[in-house]
């Protein structure tokens, strides 16, 4: 598992996958994404190189980027991961502990976070927290919303809903 992260600027993805490519490398599950001024690579990769190897096939693009790598030797592979099921809407006041509250009810009911995005809107006067979550549950709809019901309490709205999966 590779994890680059460094300042946003155009070109990143493409220098990245471009010296992985030339090393005889393929790519599995990748999550890119812009955070702040930052942009966070994480893929998994395949390869006859050793970790010692990705870092030397990387370093040209890491150092004219300004990247800090980190690599992770991980057993998973493709095509063994979860489809979503569930998806969580949460929504309120910013404040400190809504991630934990949220994330720690679902995990008592047995959800499993497979995504999770978050945002701060509104003003500084009055930021709102927003946070969508994709995952999977064995447990119904109404279960996770009995583990979640409480939160309401604390000023915070939290939908949960199914996710439809077609496929073909």
């Amino acid at each position: 598992m590779l994890t680059l992260v460094g300042e946003d600027r155009p070109g990143i993805v493409a220098k990245v996958t471009q010296a992985l490519y030339q090393a005889g490398c393929s790519l599995g599950e990748a999550s890119m994404i812009r955070l702040g001024g930052s942009f966070t690579i994480m893929m998994m990769v395949s390869g006859p190189q050793t970790p010692e190897g990705l870092t030397q096939v990387l370093a040209p693009a890491v150092d004219e980027l300004g990247l800090r790598l980190h690599i992770d030797p991980v057993t998973g592979g493709l095509h063994r991961h979860l489809v979503p099921n569930v998806q969580v809407r949460v929504t309120g006041a910013d404040r400190a502990g809504i991630v934990a509250e949220v994330t720690g009810a679902l995990a008592a009911a047995g959800f499993n976070i497979l995504e999770l995005e978050s945002d701060v809107a509104g003003d500084p006067q009055r930021p709102v927290y927003i946070m969508s979550i994709q995952g999977y549950s064995e447990q119904t709809v109404e279960a996770l919303q009995q583990a979640v019901a409480g939160l309401g309490a604390e000023g915070i709205t939290v939908d949960v809903s199914a996710v439809e999966t077609l496929i073909g």
